[in-house]
């Protein structure tokens, strides 16, 4: 018995204090002010004891005082009236002032309001790829002199970069030379072929030198000093940074050899990764706020240029591309930056950007944004509306949307649960109406509400969970149980339950599947998987020679399930468990909702740990055998439910009659 409260002193602890805010916001007190008394009238002091409940098991009711027969806590009082809902069936919490500053409670305004979603990433700088150029040799030949001789330098487009001294360069100045003289002397000549040989000879030789990287100007050079230069200046052909040097003085290179390559950084390239939670909120053409910690406070601005279309599988993020205006040239390749990315959400979810919203916008060039159609001013393709991209189409879209905080939402699975409050003016009684909603995406401390809230209704910020709480020991709809307690079969099913034939027929079928218990509960795979083929043998018999009600047709869809899976070969026991565990669950609850009349005996036992949330089973001992852990911690969990020889459930007296 210590044991059992050591491992769930935590639920207890949770149980008694939820239990102090549930007594004292809906039973009477003798302490307290006048103010307290008067405010529940006289209407309070007539209230009655329904039943005693268990604060940590809401499904034990019983008539009378005494302490829970599953963890010998003691008994709360459900008062009469106090755990009604209002006329309109609603389900709801009353609490009083007392109530509300035991549970802490705070409430906020649901209002419409701007959602900005704000991503912040680190990235690194990196040459901008379409700005680099590389300075080669356009003819073989031996470099005499580097007048860039180290990496880092600036050069400006036109700076001599390499004296060359090549005999191919040397040849062809002297034929356009040579070139020159015979059309001086065919001039004269009464031939036109001659002349016009002549000419072509001389074209051809110009352009020869020109290909060879001989400028306009050193070929008037030529021209003017009549004689061939043994070497020649490569002059760069643009402005940019040198950041490398592939050549040495005095080294021959060939057609094609990369001596410099020189890239321009007044244009940066910035790389950032993204989770894929990020995905919604990022769009090409969007605008991102750059930090570096070498210029504290100062902030550089760019665009998203491109989002790579597949997911890294090693780290789950996707690679982002900005393109960063660096005139100055502040930003280094190489550097390490933080980065902003802000996102107002529309109506819809669409991304509001204001300077993009029904704008036109290249696909290449994120820079060229123009109010209608035409061809990019850089690469001439057709700009395309910036709404493929996941923004606005109309700039006058409604920015303001109905947001909550997120503590509001109480999110289990697919659900999400919140709060609203409603307080009587007479009696100052806070109701509290527990509502399901529909949320939209997350944008930094809120949540966007795609239905159910409308505006200035109040929810419950905190202490939220306390008031599920309070609702889950009243056995009413909560945060993990949508239908409350009974539905679930927790509760109790008062009166007897109907009877049908059909539940009895399981009893055939059940010693195999006592059988599959207890080879989970040893671990042994190849048992269980032999027991289950035997279950699912015999259920298939007796749903072929027997009509069904609903609830056993479920029976039927998991075990034909269970059929798919065990055609499996390498069936783990961890599916079989689970498997075991949705099964289990059906079973028992067409045990609770039918009429037990045979002499089979059998136990309903109950692990809080087990599947995550909990999960039942049936065995044949009375002594706890957990077929979800096997000897890890075989002796966890409860017995709740003994089956066997006419055991009908009666309903407690006190107790409601409940389905």
């Amino acid at each position: 018995m210590l044991n059992k409260i050591k491992n769930h002193w935590p639920f207890i602890v949770g149980g008694i204090v939820v239990g102090m805010i549930f007594m004292k916001g809906i039973s009477p007190t003798k302490s307290g002010s006048h103010s307290d008394h008067t405010a529940s009238g006289s209407e309070s002091s007539e209230k009655k004891i329904k039943f005693w409940t268990c604060s940590m098991h809401p499904q034990i009711k019983m008539p009378e005082k005494g302490l829970c027969p599953l963890c010998g806590m003691d008994l709360i009082p459900l008062m009469e009236g106090d755990d009604a809902d209002d006329d309109s069936g609603i389900v709801s919490l009353k609490l009083n002032k007392k109530a509300r500053k035991l549970a802490e409670i705070e409430t906020t305004e649901v209002i419409y309001k701007e959602a900005v979603n704000e991503i912040r990433l680190v990235g690194k700088v990196d040459y901008d790829e379409t700005r680099l150029s590389y300075i080669s040799a356009w003819i073989a030949g031996r470099m005499d002199r580097l007048y860039v001789d180290f990496t880092g330098i600036k050069v400006r487009k036109g700076d001599h970069l390499i004296k060359l001294y090549s005999p191919e360069l040397l040849a062809a100045q002297e034929e356009y030379l040579q070139a020159i003289k015979n059309l001086e002397e065919t001039k004269g000549s009464e031939l036109g072929i001659l002349r016009s040989t002549s000419e072509s000879t001389l074209k051809s030789s110009r352009e020869k030198l020109r290909l060879y990287g001989i400028s306009e100007k050193q070929i008037q050079n030529i021209v003017k000093r009549g004689k061939p230069q043994e070497h020649m200046t490569i002059n760069s052909p643009v402005t940019g940074t040198v950041i490398h040097k592939n050549g040495f003085e005095g080294m021959y290179v060939k057609t094609g050899d990369k001596v410099y390559t020189i890239a321009d950084l007044s244009q940066v390239w910035l790389f950032l990764e993204a989770y894929e939670s990020d995905i919604q909120w990022l769009h090409y053409g969007q605008k991102v706020t750059i930090e570096a910690e070498s210029f504290p406070g100062q902030k550089f601005h760019g665009k998203i240029a491109f989002i790579e279309p597949f997911v890294n599988e090693k780290t789950r993020t996707i690679k982002l591309r900005v393109n960063v205006d660096n005139k100055n040239e502040k930003l280094k390749p190489g550097m390490f930056v933080r980065t902003t990315i802000k996102s107002v959400v529309g109506e819809g979810g669409k991304v509001y950007e204001e300077e993009l919203a029904g704008k036109w916008i290249c696909p290449m060039h994120p820079d060229i944004v123009k109010d209608h159609q035409a061809p990019c001013d850089i690469c001439g393709m057709d700009l395309i509306k910036t709404k493929e991209f996941g923004f606005a189409e109309s700039p006058s879209l409604r920015k303001k949307v109905l947001i909550i905080p997120k503590t509001a939402a109480l999110i289990t699975g697919k659900r999400a649960v919140v709060y609203v409050e409603n307080i009587n003016d007479e009696t100052g009684i806070h109701r509290y109406e527990g509502r399901e909603v529909v949320l939209g995406p997350r944008a930094g401390k809120n949540y966007i509400i795609a239905s159910g809230l409308k505006e200035g209704e109040r929810v419950v910020i905190k202490g939220n969970f306390k008031i599920d709480s309070a609702l889950q020991i009243q056995a009413k709809p909560s945060m993990m149980n949508p239908a409350g307690y009974y539905s679930e079969g927790y509760g109790v099913i008062s009166g007897t339950v109907s009877s049908d034939e059909n539940a009895g027929l399981l009893v055939s079928a059940l010693p195999s599947y006592l059988n599959v218990s207890k080879a989970l509960a040893g671990d042994d795979v190849q048992q269980s998987i032999r027991h289950l083929k035997e279950f699912r043998k015999q259920i298939k018999n007796i749903i072929e020679k027997n009509s069904w009600t609903d609830i056993s047709e479920g029976l039927v869809g998991e075990v034909n399930q269970l059929q798919k899976e065990l055609s499996v070969i390498d069936l783990d026991i961890k599916s079989l468990r689970k498997r075991f565990g949705r099964v289990s669950l059906i079973l028992k609850n067409i045990f609770s909702k039918y009429e037990y009349k045979e002499d089979i005996k059998f136990f309903l036992s109950f692990c809080p740990m087990a599947l995550g949330n909990g999960a039942y089973w049936l065995q044949d001992s009375d002594e706890v055998k957990n077929p979800y852990y096997g000897e890890s911690m075989l002796g966890c969990g409860e017995i709740q439910k003994e089956y066997g020889r006419k055991i009908i459930k009666q309903q407690p007296k006190g107790s409601t009659h409940n389905h």
